[in-house]
């Protein structure tokens, strides 16, 4: 049955409320052959979209579970991809007519059919180095596909503390919901950040870094050892996870302000 029928069933009174529950929860999940179920119904619940982690997938796997996921939805992320696929996923999408949004330096992508339009809230990205940038970007991906509108500067860490003041006024200014601090090595950024404004601040360690600590588990410490309250943490190179958070939160405080209207 499709969504409508066992929405009309139900309110005919054909089946029961526990029935039409259960066929709704069948119908979320799309199985695709003997290796992937897909949540197809993530977003509606959760305001997250689906995410293809594609680092440990084949290519083939990635185009079948790619086709199915946006036969259902409009939008679909791509983490991690291997350098050897990358450019085959962006011709395979736009022979799909997939439109196709690349981050700078990143190793994810973006795939929709309409325009995504940005009706969510505003998030500030930065990062300490452009080493940082590519793992920003996927965060920024992962905002934009819910929605929110994102404001980024790079390359603003403490080697240069002075470069973060300006866009952090800006950022204050267009009243962004929240911060995500990318930032590598010793990772003090995302502390310096929270200890300076009063609105949710996501550290994304990355893994920059060299010697002990190397490989983000220095930044990670660094950030979880913080001082500054008001600062999460998600996992080294988490850009995924730091969006999606990030966007959980600026969406939430959206809703939140045009139910007072």
């Amino acid at each position: 049955m499709e969504i409508q029928e066992i929405l009309e069933s139900l309110e005919k009174g054909k089946i029961s409320s526990s029935t039409a529950k259960k066929l709704l929860s069948i119908y979320s999940i799309e199985k695709i052959e003997d290796f992937a179920k897909i949540d197809i119904n993530r977003r509606k619940r959760r305001g997250i979209p689906e995410v293809i982690f594609a680092e440990t997938k084949q290519l083939e796997e990635i185009k079948k579970i790619l086709k199915i996921t946006l036969k259902k939805t409009n939008s679909v992320v791509i983490s991690k991809i291997k350098k050897e696929d990358y450019l085959k996923i962006i011709s395979f999408s736009k022979r799909l007519k997939i439109k196709v949004k690349t981050g700078k330096n990143s190793s994810s992508l973006l795939l929709f059919k309409k325009p995504i339009k940005f009706h969510g809230g505003k998030i500030g990205i930065l990062t300490a180095g452009t080493s940082d940038i590519g793992v920003a970007e996927e965060a920024k991906l992962m905002c934009e596909a819910m929605n929110c509108k994102c404001i980024t500067s790079y390359d603003v860490g403490v080697a240069g503390i002075h470069r973060m003041f300006p866009i952090l006024k800006e950022m204050i200014n267009e009243e962004v919901d929240c911060i995500v601090v990318a930032a590598g090595m010793e990772g003090a950024l995302a502390t310096i950040v929270s200890s300076l404004v009063d609105i949710p601040i996501i550290g994304l360690p990355t893994s920059v870094g060299y010697g002990y600590g190397e490989k983000g588990i220095a930044a990670l410490a660094s950030m979880l050892q913080s001082c500054s309250l008001g600062l999460s943490v998600v996992n080294i190179d988490g850009g995924i996870a730091a969006g999606a958070i990030a966007a959980n939160i600026a969406n939430r405080t959206i809703m939140k302000s045009q139910k007072k209207r």
